[in-house]
């Protein structure tokens, strides 16, 4: 998987970047009503052109030479609506050019195929006939998340058109993670309408899932499959979020016993998260390699432990997600932050001796969609009295600490 790069510094638009110390320590949620960090949107606007948003950047400016992805300004259109989501209508919540990457996924799509291109070059030219398993999975979630959330009519009209049209492709899929992406956008979209159809393919998508679980976890391997490699908590997830809807215990249980596992492999005698790194990732009997660590894992964990709190009611997973959004800040294997708070964006990844220091649109939109999927759990949440936040910061028995619930 490449290391991506980040954008520029324009502060004309968009929430400004959060105050020091908005962040809870490792571990912790924050106090009722108060914590949260502020949605900055700088380094996405600055990404972003009239076509769409640009994969990489230098530093934190766009870089036209490698132009623009359907991956990015997929999981640009989901930021767009979790931001609509969470912000009543009006100017600050219409800052997000959601047409624009709504409109790049109209366009990726070849109704020849009945799939989506992904890599087009700055003059607007696709540089290949069909996108990967991913990029199709991706663009399904993103999808189905604009069905669910999107602000008016026209746009849950569009993406439900789109989405209709690419749901026949999945069933092509070979790649356990591609169909995760479809599986969350399937069910995302089967929570705000029935479509018998759709609920036939997502059962089949987690019937999948559960038998590569089935087939290949042991107590010392509760994993998927025998390498532990990117985006690892959406298999976690999908089969979670499957599991509540087909009203299925064992895919809840295999969902949650695979993201404590991960969580505690990924977790250092210190307490902070420390993510398996793309270098040589983590095989089954062999060693776990600590860099280069990408912020995509760590947004993949807070996503799927947040999951874990609304499906569960258990506290602890919602301490979880805080202490998996602590890695952005400085809570990592380095003590350094990958949020940048001049730009708004965040650096492409962290490396043995020190972060990437370009802020590209896979890691920005990482650190983005954490803190909107984070402002989206608190605002779902019941008041609730106070209570002690489960710190593994510092403990040095953090894997017990994980194992308590």
């Amino acid at each position: 998987m490449s290391t991506r790069r980040p954008d520029d510094a324009t502060a004309e638009q968009g929430t400004t970047a959060p105050a020091a110390g908005v962040v809870p320590a490792a571990g912790a949620a924050p106090a009722a009503g108060g914590g949260l960090p502020a949605i900055d949107l700088r380094q996405l606007l600055a990404l972003t052109d009239d076509t769409g948003m640009f994969q990489h950047a230098r530093w934190a400016t766009p870089d036209p030479h490698h132009g623009y992805c359907i991956d990015d300004n997929a999981r640009a259109l989901i930021a767009a609506v979790l931001h609509a989501s969470v912000h009543s209508a009006g100017e600050e919540a219409s800052a997000v050019p959601l047409q624009r990457y709504l409109s790049f996924l109209v366009y990726a799509f070849d109704e020849a195929t009945g799939r989506f291109r992904n890599f087009m070059g700055y003059d607007r030219r696709w540089l290949e006939p069909v996108g990967s398993q991913d990029s199709q999975g991706r663009t399904i979630w993103a999808l189905g998340q604009a069905v669910q959330l999107a602000p008016e009519e026209n746009t849950r009209g569009l993406a439900l058109n789109l989405l209709h049209r690419a749901l026949p492709a999945v069933e092509s899929f070979a790649f356990l993670r591609s169909r995760a992406f479809a599986l969350l956008g399937i069910d995302a979209y089967l929570s705000s309408e029935p479509d018998a159809n759709a609920a036939a393919l997502r059962d089949r998508l987690a019937e999948g899932l559960l038998a590569a679980w089935r087939g290949n976890a042991d107590a010392a391997w509760p994993w998927f499959e025998d390498v532990a490699t990117y985006d690892n908590a959406k298999l976690s997830h999908a089969l979670l979020v499957a599991g509540a809807s087909m009203e299925r215990a064992e895919m809840i249980d295999a969902a949650l016993t695979s993201l404590r596992w991960l969580l505690e492999v990924q977790t250092a005698e210190a307490g902070h998260l420390s993510i398996i790194g793309n270098d040589g990732w983590y095989p089954r009997g062999g060693e776990r390699a600590q860099f280069d660590q990408q912020p995509l894992e760590a947004h993949a964990l807070v996503h799927a432990c947040l999951a874990a709190a609304e499906l569960t009611g258990e506290s602890a997973w919602a301490d979880q997600a805080w202490r998996c959004f602590a890695w952005f800040r400085g809570a990592n294997d380095l003590g350094v932050p990958l949020y940048d708070e001049q730009t708004g964006g965040c650096q492409d990844g962290l490396s043995a001796t020190g972060p990437n220091a370009n802020q590209g649109a896979e890691s920005t939109l990482a650190y983005l969609l954490s803190v909107l999927e984070l402002h989206r759990h608190h605002e779902r949440q019941a008041p609730a009295e106070p209570r002690p936040a489960l710190s593994l910061a510092g403990t040095g028995d953090a894997r017990a600490a994980l194992m308590l619930w």
